[in-house]
């Protein structure tokens, strides 16, 4: 498996998982729970964005990884 493969498995799994936080803050009417999926949803976007600019400089650095 190649490291753009790999990355890009990531970042769908970060996806799924920020999703999810924001379905659950959404059915729960528990607001101390609805306020830590929010956290846990702003969290993850977070880190999302830093995986995705990490993508983008490997695809610069290495053309071949360049997910079409």
């Amino acid at each position: 498996m190649t490291v753009g493969t790999q990355m890009q498995q990531a970042i769908a799994g970060i996806q799924s998982a920020a999703a999810t936080m924001k379905t659950f803050a959404l059915e729960t009417e528990d607001k101390s729970a609805k306020q830590d999926f929010q956290q846990i949803a702003k969290n993850l976007d977070s880190a999302l964005e830093v995986l995705k600019g990490r993508q983008e400089y490997i695809e610069e650095q290495e053309p071949q990884y360049k997910q079409c």
